[in-house]
């Protein structure tokens, strides 16, 4: 898309050199850097609940955000107005707050090439509302039909078009049209009025809306949602203690985003703060652990063109074999350590500063057949699902809750487990992985990422991981 295409210049009338004289403004108290990022989002969300449309939204929001950097300090303004006398005063706000000795010459802006990581002609947010009404229905009808331990079924289908331009006072200009979407679907399992057990499942991308009628259709979430709580049904509770910790692969991945990626962000480590700081090239994990995040995977959920400071995103190596090889890298971050963006600056909307966030964050594959792996412990536990978690960046400890467990005893997996948590350090149990498998997988498609009251979308994956040590609690 050419600006002169872009919805900014159609409907808003915003020119080149209107974007170098908002930039002027910017810096016109001084400052080492400023931009302009512009924002036209139009959304819709759709939940059906006891088999009925609860709820069914559209809309659209529009704004433009102004920062200026002047050394560690940053000043930042936004609105929600596009008018030319609204978007001159934010540049004017961002440029008190951020003044300084610095000057920048006037630059041309360029518009830079694109990737073109998810070529979406019609984005879902584009087709009629009654067809996505109908998914929703759909996954409802499937998940109650799986059995009839199922008794209550909830699934939303959410969508949005996010439509962006960033002009920087280095010259660059860059256009993007980010479709994403998303199904979830929730069902609640009980059996001779013993208590409910909950099963979850969802999944879609910077996809089409044929993605969820040809590849994963309503029926694909609805059936893994209803057996995973079906098979919550024969659960006992979790024992506790140190045990070896089996992960399977995919959506267990978010461990590892949690309790290791956001320590590998670069603004907690150039404050000293993280886990990881000061190591880089240090062995922080097992041989066996290469971890990457990339944000050039085709239409996955993490993925972008370029970052929310246009920069194009890339595949990051983090730790490489065990050793820790580099942190994700925003504008301010790397200007201020002397490194170059990583393409990792993100931010939820218009109204946000950005930050370095991750992207598609993964392990990659080893040499272990994943049967051998469950094959190899005598008695342990296999984590297949995972709720919610938190994470002290700081020290690196971790809790998380496995939604769907199983005991393993005697190299097979046995009971299922439920209330088991996993308590530990993050780049404590990398070092205690003795066996990658050769499975990796990449979530379904239903990552969000929370950080500093920010939520931007993101993917996880992780192949089958033997963890020699790990604390469970639980209440066995």
């Amino acid at each position: 898309m050419r600006f002169s295409e872009s919805i900014f210049a159609q409907r808003f009338q915003i020119t080149p050199p209107d974007l170098e004289n908002y930039l002027a403004e910017a810096l016109s108290r001084g400052g080492d850097y400023a931009d302009l990022y512009f924002e036209y989002m139009a959304t819709s969300s759709i939940s059906i609940d006891e088999s009925m449309v609860k709820s069914a939204a559209q809309g659209v929001s529009v704004g433009v955000g102004v920062r200026v950097i002047s050394g560690e300090r940053t000043g930042y303004a936004y609105s929600g107005d596009l008018s030319p006398e609204k978007i001159r005063k934010a540049a004017g706000v961002a440029a008190c707050i951020a003044s300084g000795p610095g000057k920048v010459d006037k630059l041309d802006l360029t518009e830079g090439a694109l990737q073109n990581l998810y070529p979406v002609l019609t984005a879902p947010t584009e087709t009629a509302f009654s067809e996505r009404v109908e998914l929703v229905k759909r996954a409802d009808r499937a998940a109650r039909a799986y059995a009839p331990q199922i008794f209550q079924v909830q699934a939303t289908y959410a969508d949005n078009l996010r439509q962006v331009l960033v002009a920087t006072s280095e010259g660059t200009l860059t256009l993007d049209r980010q479709p994403l979407a998303r199904l979830s679907v929730s069902a609640l399992a009980r059996r001779n009025g013993g208590p409910p057990q909950r099963g979850h499942s969802g999944g879609g991308g910077r996809v089409e809306l044929s993605f969820f009628l040809d590849q994963k259709p309503p029926e694909h979430f609805a059936a893994e949602a209803a057996r995973e709580a079906i098979a919550m049904l024969d659960a006992v509770e979790a024992p506790a203690g140190e045990t070896t910790v089996v992960l399977g692969p995919g959506w267990p991945g978010i461990l590892l985003h949690e309790a290791v990626g956001h320590g590998l962000e670069a603004d907690f480590n150039r404050k000293g703060v993280s886990a990881f700081s000061g190591r880089i090239g240090q062995k922080v994990a097992s041989e066996l652990c290469t971890v990457i995040d990339d944000g050039t995977l085709g239409g996955r959920r993490g993925s972008l063109n370029v970052d929310d400071e246009g920069h194009p995103t890339r595949r990051n190596v983090l730790i490489e074999n065990g050793v820790l090889r580099g942190y994700l890298q925003d504008k301010l971050s790397s200007s201020l350590t002397g490194t170059e963006s990583t393409g990792s600056g993100r931010r939820e909307s218009y109204a946000h500063i950005p930050m370095p966030r991750m992207t598609n964050t993964f392990m990659l594959s080893g040499q272990s057949d994943p049967q051998d792996i469950v094959r190899s412990v005598s008695k342990g536990l296999y984590c297949a699902n995972f709720g919610g978690g938190q994470v002290d960046i700081t020290s690196g400890n971790f809790v998380f809750s496995a939604s769907e467990s199983y005991l393993i005893e005697d190299g097979r997996l046995t009971r299922p487990v439920r209330n088991a948590t996993l308590i530990g350090n993050g780049p404590e149990a990398l070092k205690y992985v003795s066996m990658v498998g050769n499975d990796l997988r990449l979530d379904e498609g239903i990552g969000v990422c929370g950080k500093e009251g920010q939520s931007v979308p993101v993917g996880v994956g992780i192949p089958t991981l033997r963890i020699d040590r790990m604390t469970v609690g639980g209440t066995a």
